[in-house]
């Protein structure tokens, strides 16, 4: 069993300035101006909402589970049968060097799959993104798998050695 734990360094970031700024504004203002500090922390949280929209999203859409029990790779909301995952798509990648930092970034800019004609990726002959999220997060690593069937995938990933040493572990048994 593998689990891709996501990154929490800008959530933790900026809830803290968050909750910083909260707790001096009512240092100066509490208990004189209670109306006055709720209404201020309210337009705080309209700017703390936007900052953990990214992190909410990669939450939900690039979270990662190889499951070798239940035979199944779940990646966001999508669930795929290790089974219809072609062994030599997981080695082949296994083989590529790993992308620097400005590659992955460049990549993950780059790699849309909106349902909007001209933005799917079967529009432009790219593999399809998985998970249900219509990018990449910038900076996330993608790694191209193939099924059995011919379909090429793209998934999102912040540990690119780690799910695909997962996969190779869990793939040779059902080839």
């Amino acid at each position: 069993m593998y689990r891709e734990r996501l990154p929490k360094t800008w959530t933790v970031i900026s809830v803290g300035i968050y909750l910083a700024m909260v707790v001096n504004l009512g240092i100066d203002t509490l208990p004189e101006d209670l109306g006055l500090w709720l209404i201020v922390s309210a337009a705080f949280l309209m700017v703390l909402l936007p900052c953990l929209a990214v992190p909410l999203s990669k939450a939900i859409y690039h979270r990662i589970v190889v499951d070798g029990d239940a035979g199944v790779l779940r990646v966001g909301r999508e669930r795929i049968a290790l089974a219809d995952i072609d062994p030599a798509s997981v080695q082949a990648a296994l083989r590529e060097p790993a992308p620097g930092a400005v590659a992955r970034y460049a990549a993950s800019a780059q790699a849309i799959d909106a349902p909007v004609p001209g933005l799917r990726a079967a529009d432009r002959g790219e593999p399809r993104l998985v998970g249900g999220g219509w990018g990449v997060p910038l900076g996330m690593d993608i790694v191209v798998l193939t099924t059995r069937g011919g379909e090429d995938l793209s998934v999102a990933t912040h540990d690119r050695p780690a799910l695909l040493a997962a996969l190779a572990a869990v793939l040779p048994a059902r080839a």
